[in-house]
């Protein structure tokens, strides 16, 4: 077991006391480095330490060794209450095994007769718990500071009077936001965290509670700016299982600030150019000297004002999201994204001395056809040209253009969840119909996914519960990632085409609706039938009412969400 250096900022001591406390592990299933730059593991650590009748330890794996990495603390993961994984990305399921066998802890928890309980949360656990389900005695489903605490507590009190694990489980699982397989009542509704605020809803917006240079964001104190997404695109996920979309005060966000001290900061969010205050905090930062880092930008929302702003904060590199190949293949997917703006923010871009433009496409999309992509060859030569023309006297500021190209994943809880899944060769092709498109093109250059570990997370993020055997199989084995899993896949009984390419018929049911995020089933299939005919959809109504309640979702009722606002 490998002992790192206490995370920054810990206020526990070299091996904590438990007498009386509910011992939890708080398991980030990937390195150190990852956990620190991660704000909902962090938001949850913070939660937790608050509570006087927990008693939390953070935890980490090294993929790398096969190790745990244990900031303090030498008592083995079976010696807690509760061992509480936050699961982010579905390849976290294969460390969640490799961890629990490590431990001396059994994987399947029907094999486990007493404490601790293994616990899940994060994205995962309320997009589709079943591939892990088999391991996992209860996953929290929602937002944490929606009850995640007060569940943590009931159980606390069960196992400091020595209750079993059963009926620990019996007491939590009828509880609000709470998913224990085979006891609750399913489908399990989404935890929200609702409150009044200036903006509606984001009442605590999160940030990092580590600043350190071992974070792959180094020293960089992260601010949630947003939460959810209007804006519906259907292949995100985020837009969907986090409505109502949520913005952070500023009034908020700079208190943080004050309190923190930091030297940089990096605003995260879904749609950072909505919220409104975005030009003035970067202003304010900027008078602080602070730096600044930001996630995908939509092109819309980049005014020649906060282009300027960004620039005198030093900013070199912007990222833009334009995901579709040609227009009908961006309403196909609800993206808002013009082209003459896209065009006219590219040519700011260089006439303001950014060097650096990324820009995010999909490739593999459903029905998307060799003209998208001939309709993209020709677009990317407008901005290479605009790009020019921007730069004066023939030559660019902007040396270099990034395309990220991402294998699409048909997600569950979005439109995408009857399509079937571009297969390998299919991304491969698209891949390469770019890299030849860009090939005589100065200064720009491609990157993309690996098209059969797609596969394997379309599998992973689509799969049953017959699918937590296909994990069985890759823990045990050692090697890359890709060899691991295809040696995996040779041993499995089932068939992957199965869940990755077919079509799913309207009236299919989905493993992941044991789970209720809040948006009907009805308006998905209405949005996977505007996908196919190339419709676009509005983005949900951004205004609120002055107790700060999302008045525009009370009043839209498209996707149902309203009927858990009013209840």
């Amino acid at each position: 077991m490998k002992r790192g250096r206490r995370p920054p900022g810990s206020r526990a001591t070299p091996e904590q006391e438990w007498g009386g406390r509910l011992p939890i592990a708080l398991v980030f299933p990937q390195k150190p480095a990852l956990a620190y730059s991660s704000l909902g593991w962090q938001a949850v650590l913070e939660l937790l330490r608050s509570r006087p009748t927990l008693a939390v330890e953070p935890v980490f794996w090294d993929p790398d060794r096969f190790e745990l990495v244990r900031p303090f603390g030498k008592r083995g993961l079976g010696a807690f209450g509760i061992v509480a994984f936050s699961l982010t990305y579905e390849f976290d399921y294969l460390h969640l095994f490799r961890i629990l066998t490590a431990s001396g802890i059994a994987p399947d928890a029907v094999r486990r007769p007493s404490w601790p309980l293994v616990m899940a949360g994060g994205a995962l656990a309320f997009m589709n718990p079943a591939p892990i389900a088999p391991s996992v005695d209860l996953f929290w489903v929602g937002e944490a500071e929606a009850g995640l605490a007060d569940c943590l507590e009931v159980l606390a009190e069960a196992y400091v009077r020595n209750g079993s694990r059963d009926e620990a489980l019996d007491l939590v699982g009828a509880m609000p936001g709470v998913y224990v397989p085979g006891k609750s009542r399913s489908p399990v509704r989404r935890a929200m965290h609702l409150h009044s605020s200036p903006l509606g809803g984001l009442e605590a917006p999160v940030s990092s509670s580590f600043i350190t240079p071992d974070a792959v964001f180094r020293d960089t104190l992260l601010l949630e700016v947003n939460r959810g997404c209007p804006h519906g695109c259907r292949f995100c996920a985020a837009g969907y299982v986090y409505r109502p979309p949520r913005l952070a005060s500023l009034d908020d966000l700079q208190e943080i600030v004050l309190r923190k001290q930091p030297r940089k900061v990096g605003l995260v969010g879904t749609a950072l150019t909505d919220w409104p205050y975005l030009e003035r905090f970067l202003t304010w930062l900027g008078e602080r000297k602070v730096d600044v880092s930001l996630s995908s930008l939509r092109a819309e929302g980049l005014t020649e004002e906060l282009l300027d702003t960004l620039r005198a904060l030093g900013t070199r590199t912007i990222t833009l999201a334009l995901e579709g190949a040609g227009r009908t293949l961006r309403d196909s997917m609800n993206k808002h994204v013009r082209e003459e703006a896209f065009l006219r923010t590219v040519e700011r871009l260089s006439r303001k001395g950014f060097n650096h433009l990324k820009i995010y496409l999909l490739v593999g999309w459903p029905g998307e056809t060799d003209a998208d992509w001939e309709e993209f060859g020709l677009f990317l030569r407008e901005v290479d040209r605009v790009r020019v023309s921007g730069g004066g006297r023939g030559k660019t500021n902007l040396k270099l253009i990034t395309l990220g190209l991402g294998c699409l994943v048909p997600k569950p809880w979005t439109p995408l969840q009857w399509a079937a899944m571009a297969d390998e060769q299919a991304f491969k092709d698209r891949i390469s119909q770019v890299r030849k498109a860009t090939k005589s093109m100065t200064g720009v250059q491609v990157r993309s996914d690996a098209p059969g570990l797609a596969r394997i997370q379309g599998l992973l993020a689509r799969g049953d519960e017959r699918v937590h055997e296909l994990i069985r199989l890759a823990a045990d084995l050692k090697g890359r990632e890709l060899e691991v899993w295809t040696a995996a896949l040779a041993r499995w009984p089932g068939d992957p085409a199965w869940y990755l390419d077919r079509e799913r018929a309207r009236d299919e049911v989905f493993p992941w609706e044991v789970i209720d995020p809040g948006v009907d089933r009805e308006y998905l299939w209405r949005e996977w039938e505007k996908a196919g005919t190339r419709r676009m959809s509005p983005p949900c109504p951004m205004d609120f009412a002055p107790d700060g309640l999302q008045a525009g979702c009370l009043k839209c009722r498209r996707c149902g969400l309203q009927k858990r606002l009013q209840t």
